[in-house]
């Protein structure tokens, strides 16, 4: 069932706010700190959503599970949630960012080497740096240089002292960006 921009900020500011989603940050200071990056670079709107939402698929999973051992696929579980409220170009570089992680590396030793650990370990459940054709493959997607901007938010996203505006000025860029609210069901 889609989400509505209130229901996604509900979920960052509990899901989000209480799991230590990358080092010394929780999902929702990563979130926050990579729209910013994406509007100091000078993105758009939906690029910004984006980078706000890349990661919200870790939130629509039970928390028990250790991420080292296995890839969350968190990038597709997402999208049946964002699907029909926003167009492609905010789904398509979520989609598309770990690819984007994977063609990072293929491209750049020092990419690689500038990786957390837990970033390397997730790489490699993730299938590694892409080969060849697969490289050719991501190139052709619409939106793979968007996907590459938002990896790149995605890895300077985690200091734990950056002030970013709050969830009144995303929802603004959230809305703007919708091409579908929907309606909250009643229980």
């Amino acid at each position: 069932m889609p989400l509505t921009v209130d229901q996604i900020i509900r979920l960052y500011r509990t899901e989000g706010a209480v799991r230590d989603g990358i080092k010394n940050i929780s999902q929702e200071q990563h979130a926050l700190q990579c729209a910013q990056l994406a509007e100091q670079a000078g993105a758009g709107p939906q690029l910004v959503a984006a980078a706000l939402l890349h990661d919200l698929g870790h939130l629509l999973q039970p928390a028990a599970r250790d991420e080292a051992a296995f890839d969350d696929l968190h990038e597709f579980r997402v999208q049946p949630f964002l699907r029909n409220v926003f167009p492609r170009a905010v789904l398509d570089p979520i989609l598309l960012h770990v690819r984007a992680k994977r063609y990072l590396c293929a491209l750049s030793a020092s990419y690689w080497d500038r990786l957390s650990s837990a970033s390397k370990r997730s790489l490699e459940l993730q299938g590694g740096p892409l080969r060849t054709r697969e490289i050719e493959l991501f190139l052709r997607e619409p939106h793979a240089m968007d996907a590459v901007a938002l990896r790149q938010w995605d890895d300077q996203a985690r200091s734990p002292t950056r002030r970013t505006p709050g969830w009144d000025h995303y929802r603004r860029v959230l809305q703007r960006v919708a091409v579908y609210e929907p309606e909250v069901l009643a229980a």
